[in-house]
């Protein structure tokens, strides 16, 4: 289930910040911040393995509360300490018999991190790069909650901290939703877990505020209820695809060398036709009156936009060409100067 969340014609305003900034839930108060050494990343990792292993080890949920229920809330999870001695309640499991052990590269340094699946839910799931809607709640390994929300909030998840690009797409969006006569919009089977994040896939030497100190390992829970594919400098590719290597990291692929990463750049391989005209575009008219279906497109073929009227819908795609067969898109070939929409 996809729904616009954004308009993609701001982005272009923001895209220097998102390429330099990496946080989530910003409730950062900029009188707080001190200096701080950096610490060494691996060697906090190491620290922080433990701390959140010792955590899973000795907390426990109420898994029986969630069997059959396929609308769960972050707002039903209870996690409790296990005091020493204490028997686990009946209908209960200890989290470390219930995560999802995870591991990433992120800034030279081999992560573990960790997902408790409540429910995977049943609609699409994002891409690394995509705007989501959900509920959410941050929390310190104390219980204490540093950040939540009580209605859906969108966010881009390139302008988050590099645990929630992990995680969010490991989960569905809601199957589907029904506007309220109030206002409010219910879901069904939408996606509900929890990641328990080491410092350097959330704040690391930064801090988001609220008590929240330094080199700190999270807890997110989180309700994932909508999604929408991001095209962060409108070239009509999605921002996923700039990815080029599949590194989950969108800041080194600069096809131009032109410091800006391909991801913000309207002319990826710098030739001076802009990366949205050496796409071929293609336009798509279903008539559903007369039992027409959509086509189903190639897989270098993204749609850009729809509309509908009186059962009439208009698809138009964009789809990558090789014009030369040399195995380099004409996008990133700066020696091919073909514009596809030239008097179009």
């Amino acid at each position: 289930m996809k729904m616009k969340l954004h308009n993609n014609k701001y982005y272009l305003l923001t895209l220097l910040i998102l390429v330099l900034t990496f946080n989530a839930c910003n409730k950062k108060d900029d009188n707080l911040v001190e200096s701080v050494v950096e610490r060494d990343r691996a060697e906090q990792q190491i620290a922080d393995k433990d701390t959140l292993i010792s955590y899973l080890q000795n907390h426990y949920y109420n898994s029986g509360d969630f069997v059959g229920n396929m609308s769960p809330s972050i707002n039903d999870l209870v996690i409790t300490e296990l005091t020493n001695g204490e028997t686990l309640p009946a209908n209960h499991t200890l989290l470390i018999d219930a995560i999802d052990v995870k591991t990433t590269l992120y800034l030279d340094v081999n992560y573990e991190y960790y997902i408790l699946n409540i429910n995977q839910g049943g609609g699409d799931s994002p891409h690394f790069t995509d705007q989501i809607r959900l509920n959410f709640s941050g929390n310190q390994l104390d219980g204490q909650i540093f950040d939540s929300t009580a209605t859906p909030v969108d966010f881009d998840l390139v302008s988050l901290i590099p645990g929630w690009s992990r995680v969010i797409p490991e989960f569905n969006v809601a199957e589907s939703f029904v506007e309220n006569g109030d206002g409010t919009i219910s879901y069904t089977n939408p996606g509900v877990g929890v990641m328990f994040l080491p410092s350097g896939l959330a704040y690391f030497s930064d801090t988001p505020g609220s008590g929240v100190p330094v080199y700190a390992s999270l807890i997110f829970k989180f309700e994932l209820f909508q999604t929408e594919i991001g095209d962060h400098d409108n070239d009509g590719l999605p921002t996923y695809i700039e990815d080029l290597d599949n590194n989950l990291n969108l800041s080194n692929d600069d096809t131009d060398e032109n410091s800006v990463p391909n991801f913000a750049d309207p002319d990826d391989d710098g030739d001076g036709v802009l990366t949205i005209n050496e796409l071929e575009s293609i336009e798509y008219i279903v008539d559903t009156n007369i039992g027409e279906t959509e086509p189903i497109l190639a897989a270098n073929e993204f749609e850009i936009s729809r509309s509908e009227n009186a059962g009439i819908i208009t698809i138009n795609t964009v789809k990558i060409v090789d014009s030369n067969n040399d195995g380099l898109d004409d996008y990133l070939d700066d020696s091919i100067t073909i514009n596809y929409n030239e008097g179009s």
